[in-house]
């Protein structure tokens, strides 16, 4: 008989999806699987025949809301970005931890992500196993810093190291004044120490949900931690509509640009200077809007919205995108170049991996995105290296099933 396996999956589509293919790999193999995440992905999930658990957390309202644009003003300042990430969740905080306790009921087994350390909170609690899941290299190595601290790398070794140790710290002494009462008054679970659940979680299970021909693995990484690939999500049957086809068969290939829920300060000029950028660099484009933007179309630009990228991007001249590890993994598994803007959080560590592995131009950061920018980099994007050294980076990432390691991997954790 199978496990009850719960996954929290808060967040972005872009990190649930890679909950969701995990959870229907674990299904496969006999296990009950139930996501807790936002009310508005309860379809995406029970559509692939899992189990859900709501949170009335939206991210993409907070996203979205004038707290999460000064949240994602942080750039890379992690301090910042962290007391951001506090200023928004504390509030709400008692009543998140009570759905989280609430869908983790039953579990034999808890998967979550490293912020807050909640896997080791509610494991301790049900007296079952957990494992971390990290979307990004989050595990301490001396062979580069953490995403969030790239100044690090110049200090060496020792630094690169240090770094992860920092922002762990720092995570929890955010995390501590909410996390801390509420294990001793609803759990019933002693206070921790100023390290927190530092020590356990080094020795706890990692899946790295990312590729090694992205993030070759460190040697100092111990055996607790198992790179995995990319966990990919692989779309039912969809019919694109005919006007998309018929724009598609009416000209060379396009670029996409497309931001995710990354919002702009102003994301009708950045609409304008994408619209300038393309017709500069004499390229087509489909566009995602952004919240807040202009959908009107042209007849050298269309405009989507949900539209599965496993379809659309082997279709593409060039992808540019804001470097979220889920779009990243797409555009590259289909074998499109990739121009990077990001925004904020773990994205410029992307756009600087595609730029470092030849996948793309270098990076423009989504705050100076200026049709003056954008249209040199456009130009490059479509250029044959690109779109080789993309190509020769798809055959490998088509060669891995992150989804069947990760759950060989969980199929060693008994309860």
């Amino acid at each position: 008989m199978g496990r009850t396996v719960v996954i929290f999956a808060a967040g972005s589509r872009g990190d649930l999806q890679p909950c969701v293919a995990l959870g229907r790999g674990l299904a496969e193999r006999g296990d009950e699987v139930r996501l807790i995440s936002s009310e508005q992905y309860r379809e995406l999930i029970t559509g692939a025949g899992l189990g859900f658990a709501p949170l009335s957390l939206d991210p993409t309202r907070i996203v979205n809301s004038p707290e999460g644009q000064e949240l994602l003003g942080g750039g890379r300042n992690p301090v910042r970005f962290l007391r951001n990430i506090q200023r928004i969740a504390r509030p709400l905080a008692d009543r998140l931890l009570g759905e989280v306790l609430a869908g983790a009921d039953g579990a034999d087994l808890f998967l979550a992500p490293t912020l807050g350390f909640l896997g080791h909170h509610v494991s301790e609690y049900l007296g079952v196993p957990h494992a971390i899941v990290h979307f990004q290299p989050s595990q301490p190595t001396r062979a580069f810093p953490h995403p969030f601290l790239p100044q690090a790398r110049f200090l060496g070794p020792h630094a690169n190291r240090l770094s992860f140790e920092l922002l762990d710290w720092v995570t929890w002494q955010l995390c501590r004044p909410f996390l801390d009462p509420w294990r001793a008054r609803r759990l019933g679970l002693p206070k921790l120490s100023l390290r927190g659940p530092l020590p356990a979680a080094r020795r706890a299970p990692v899946l790295c949900a990312f590729s090694p021909t992205l993030v070759p693995r460190p040697a100092d990484w111990p055996d607790n931690v198992r790179l995995t690939g990319f966990w990919f999500l692989e779309q039912p049957h969809w019919e694109p509509p005919a006007d998309l086809l018929r724009f598609l068969d009416d000209g060379p290939p396009p670029v996409y640009v497309g931001f995710g829920s990354m919002a702009a300060k102003d994301p009708a000029a950045t609409d304008r200077h994408v619209r300038a950028a393309l017709r500069r660099a004499g390229l087509r484009g489909v566009l995602s809007p952004q919240p807040g933007s202009p959908i009107e179309p042209d007849d050298d630009m269309f405009v989507v919205q949900n539209i599965p990228f496993n379809w659309l991007f082997p279709q593409m001249a060039g992808v540019v995108h804001h470097g979220g590890a889920g779009t990243t993994a797409e555009a590259l598994k289909a074998g499109a170049p990739s121009l990077v803007c990001p925004f904020f959080g773990d994205q410029p560590y992307w756009a600087d991996r595609v730029h470092a592995l030849g996948a793309g131009p270098s990076p423009l950061p989504a705050a100076s995105l200026t049709a003056e920018a954008l249209a040199p980099r456009l130009q490059d994007l479509v250029k044959p290296p690109y779109r080789t050294r993309a190509r020769s980076l798809a055959a490998s990432l088509n060669a891995e099933d992150g989804v069947a390691r990760a759950c060989e991997a969980l199929d060693l954790l008994q309860p």
